[in-house]
């Protein structure tokens, strides 16, 4: 029996990255988990993944920044799954790397939209079908950066600062509903995303990415980057019974990481 046996999960940018290691987990410890991401290859693979490891998965390709697709999701999870227990705010761009002056109107709506507008419309979906089971929970992967900021990412960060505003928000509106809310900041995740994170960080610093990584990693006590898996199994936790009582709460999960 895993943490989550019997429950069904909406892991949102589940496609690739932390999506996938959350869906992945989550469906490890027991839940149906329908994964929802805007490519339908890699969403494929994630929820490939899943079934071959005996898991339960529902891939559905959807613009959860738009009102039609995140109504979609919680829907066709609900129709095939019959009830969604937990909502993982996962989907999310981490948007340009450019100063204020030079950051364009579109790219700031897209990246506010991807990372901010998504947590809402899927909350906004999913919260009722919570209320009529009797409980939920959400967990927002937010950041690091919505606490402590990142030069020439204001979009980037202010989507995720509001991703945490929003988790407070909601833990205080729904605690009577038995829906807790909660956020993870991760800081430095392995993978590809900061890598090029890092690169362009470097660009408009003009320094090296090797400098800059040093950087990233001077922060953490530990040195070292946290992994995907990390964040998930993280997740895990805050949905499960064992946190039954935890809400309104951000966890770091980051290596250590000082939120200044």
């Amino acid at each position: 029996m895993g943490w989550l046996s019997g429950r069904v999960a909406i892991v949102t940018g589940a496609s690739k990255g932390i999506g996938r290691a959350v869906s992945r987990v989550f469906a490890h410890e027991g839940a149906s988990v329908v994964c929802a991401a805007r490519s339908e290859a890699l969403l494929e693979e994630t929820a490939g993944m899943i079934r071959a490891d005996g898991g339960k998965s529902l891939a559905i390709v959807a613009d959860v920044s738009t009102e039609d697709g995140a109504r979609s999701v919680v829907e066709q999870g609900v129709e095939v799954f019959g009830h969604v227990d937990c909502l993982i705010n996962n989907a999310g761009d981490s948007g340009p790397t450019k100063p204020v002056e030079d950051y364009p109107f579109d790219e700031w709506r897209y990246t506010i939209d991807s990372c901010l507008t998504s947590s809402y419309l899927c909350a906004r979906f999913a919260v009722p079908e919570m209320i009529r089971a009797g409980r939920g929970t959400i967990v927002n992967i937010a950041s690091m950066a919505g606490r402590r900021g990142l030069p020439y990412r204001i979009g980037y960060c202010s989507a995720k600062a509001g991703q945490i505003g929003m988790t407070y928000g909601l833990a205080l509106e729904l605690g009577r509903h038995n829906i807790t809310v909660n956020a993870v900041l991760p800081g430095a995740v392995e993978g590809d995303r900061i890598e090029r994170v890092i690169a362009a960080q470097a660009e408009a610093r003009g320094s090296s990415p090797e400098e800059v990584k040093k950087v990233f990693l001077q922060r953490s006590p530990l040195r070292r980057m946290t992994s995907a898996d990390d964040i998930a199994y993280a997740a895990v936790f805050l949905c499960s019974d064992h946190a039954r009582n935890i809400s309104g709460q951000c966890l770091p999960v980051n290596a250590g990481e000082p939120a200044s």
